[in-house]
């Protein structure tokens, strides 16, 4: 039987804590034993946003140097926000490979690191929710309704969020 490398190491530890330690509003852990490098997560839409009350299915996949390099992380559910891609694929700086932004957007420091974890990425992608950056959208027509038509934005997201609850 082959050991164990750094990164199962790693990912087991974060998944122990995960459950050990319950985070309110997050679930997370491996999809199979067999397999530590993708996780299932649902998410419960923040308090006080249109995404209340929405459970979030999505996907985080791990390099094999986790942690020295970010997982990647998809929402399965279809969601309307500016930070993600209509794809599904989150784009906030804590998922952004370390080291200086070639864009010089970010500083190095809200990128990727090896002392963030799972429960880091999961707390942050919950606040991005909550509070979205505009001015660096991945979805542009997201941004656009978000900024320009904030009634419509919350509606069509309210609506997403009923379907979140009927398809659980």
């Amino acid at each position: 039987m082959a050991r164990p490398s750094t990164a199962q190491k790693r990912l087991l530890k974060e998944f122990k804590e995960l459950l050990n330690e319950p985070t309110e509003g997050i679930i997370a852990g491996p999809v199979c034993e067999d397999n530590l490098f993708i996780w299932n997560c649902l998410l419960v839409g923040p308090s006080g946003t249109p995404y209340e009350y929405g459970i979030f299915r999505a996907t985080m996949k791990f390099p094999k140097d986790y942690p020295l390099s970010p997982p990647k992380m998809k929402f399965d559910t279809p969601i309307l926000h500016p930070n993600i891609y209509k794809d599904g694929t989150v784009c906030i700086s804590i998922l952004h490979p370390p080291g200086d932004d070639p864009m010089m957007y970010e500083s190095a420091d809200e990128r990727w690191g090896p002392l963030q974890s799972i429960e880091k990425i999961l707390l942050s992608v919950c606040s991005m929710l909550a509070e979205p950056n505009p001015n660096s959208p991945a979805n542009v027509d997201a941004a656009k309704l978000w900024r320009d038509n904030r009634d419509t934005f919350n509606e069509i997201v309210r609506g997403q969020v009923v379907k979140t609850l009927v398809n659980c």
